[in-house]
């Protein structure tokens, strides 16, 4: 039998996803014979070919399958987020459809999707999900199509529609259900035409809580420590789409009280949190980090809040707010905590300022964990990891396998590790001397660095070796 475990988006969507499941059908291939369907074989096949003929418009023919694996391809090309049949899990898309966007957009939140991105190529265009930072096929459109699709986008987004030739950005509000979605809109001319990536923002940080971020309990301890200094600098160092801004607003949520002012300047503004002032970039008419800083000194502020430092001049006046009595949270990209330090010196900050203001470093990862419903045991082979690792006492490790639960992918949702570094006395000295490398002091102070803490998520089976292999060999 024809393995349809991947089927390609033009054989999905020969059915709706209500077509599917009603009567446990999954089509296999369609030709000139006509439309060749899998069918529970505990169905009666003879009862709905005449129906499904008239519904599809279609020659039916079936082969049966055990329900088991009936089940096993419906939830892997038909996927369903729940039974709320207010939900829209997987739609047969229509560019003609007055509510396509406001669907795709549904359909992806329903997969836990963060973006959506709209391509097109020489041949075909299609549309991708990513969902727990991995990207699947979704959808295919009729390239005839694609510029309407496109258009409608630029419209919504306030885009301007003539313009093809240059990058733009946008953004749309979506109120659905008594909750409100805002999506970030990037445009970029390829050689086919346009491509379009939405990034779904989720909007109230009310439910973002730090206890179950991923600190373990000294990590926690160090953070909160190091949150409830009047003043100086925290630090989240990690790459895009590692949660460092979840991790921001888990921060901003506690400091958040009636005595506090609490300032941000964000691009985009991902969140929204009652009592915060916040500052959407406007790189365009001026508005950048380091003039939103300068007036927000002027602002009588307790906490400021940077989305990112990048540049030079944005480092400086953050130092700056830090030296003048002020809280400041800000995000960087380097690749360990310690790794942010020597990042700011070479930025130009002098290391005996750096030194007086920073509190705290942190990096981050996001690491997908295994489907506690399918997951496999399996025996340990040490050498499967690099050699600087192959002495921790492991005895058996997990793989994923796929089921119901995780669409079988074999994975379910991601969860954040941290590497945290309290600037303590003896680091100020660190600093000031410019060191490259703190692996001693971390050792004998029981500070875990990001591969330590991945491969304690492997040594309790929560995540598979393939999964950590690569923070494993970054290791320095």
């Amino acid at each position: 039998m024809k393995d349809i475990s991947t089927l390609s988006p033009d054989i999905k969507h020969l059915l709706t996803v209500d077509q599917a499941w009603t009567y446990k059908i999954v089509p296999e291939k369609y030709n000139s014979d006509g439309l060749y369907l899998l069918i529970d074989e505990n169905k009666s096949s003879l009862d709905i070919k005449s129906e499904l003929e008239i519904i599809l418009g279609k020659k039916i023919k079936f082969n049966s399958i055990s329900t088991d694996e009936i089940e096993k391809h419906l939830n892997i090309n038909y996927p369903r987020a729940n039974q709320n049949i207010n939900e829209v899990s997987f739609i047969q898309l229509s560019i003609k459809d007055g509510n396509f966007l406001e669907n795709l957009v549904r359909e992806a939140q329903n997969l836990r999707s963060s973006d959506i991105h709209i391509e097109v190529y020489d041949d075909k265009c299609r549309i991708r999900f990513r969902v727990d930072g991995q990207l699947i096929e979704r959808h295919k459109i009729n390239k005839t199509e694609y510029p309407t699709l496109i258009n409608k986008i630029k419209i919504e987004a306030k885009c301007d529609i003539s313009e093809k030739r240059l990058p733009q950005d946008g953004r749309i509000r979506f109120t659905s259900n008594n909750s409100r979605i805002d999506i970030r809109v990037s445009i970029l001319p390829t050689l086919y035409g346009e491509k379009v990536v939405l990034r779904l923002l989720g909007n109230d940080a009310t439910h973002i809580d730090i206890l179950k971020l991923g600190f373990n309990n000294e990590e926690l301890e160090r953070y909160q420590l190091a949150i409830q200094k009047p003043h100086g600098i925290i630090l989240i160092s990690g790459p895009t789409g590692s949660g460092k801004t979840t991790t921001l607003y888990a921060t901003l949520k506690l400091l958040n009280k009636s005595k506090s002012n609490i300032l941000t300047i964000e691009d985009p503004i991902e969140y929204t949190l009652d009592g915060v002032n916040q500052v959407q970039l406007k790189d365009e008419i001026g508005l950048t980090y380091t003039e939103a800083l300068r007036t927000f000194l002027r602002q009588d502020p307790d906490v400021i809040m940077l989305g990112e430092i990048r540049d030079a001049d944005t480092a400086q006046m953050a130092i700056r707010a830090a030296l003048t009595g002020h809280m400041v949270l800000s995000t960087i990209h380097t690749n360990s905590a310690w790794g942010t330090i020597s990042r700011l010196i070479d930025m130009g900050v002098a290391p005996y300022l750096l030194a007086n203001t920073i509190n705290l470093s942190v990096a981050q990862r996001l690491v997908r964990i295994l489907c506690p419903q399918c997951k496999k045991s399996e025996n340990y082979n040490c050498i499967e990891l690099p050699k600087q690792f192959q002495s921790v006492a492991i005895t058996k490790q997990f793989k994923p396998v796929g089921c119901n639960h995780c669409y079988f992918t074999g994975y379910k949702g991601r969860k954040a590790v941290y590497e945290v570094i309290n600037i303590t006395k003896e680091l100020t000295e660190s600093i000031k001397e410019q060191k490259s490398s703190i692996s001693d002091y971390c050792k004998i102070n029981k500070i875990n660095t990001l591969a330590e803490n991945v491969l304690n998520l492997f040594k309790n089976g929560e995540t598979s070796l393939e999964e950590i292999y690569p923070y494993l060999i970054n290791e320095n």
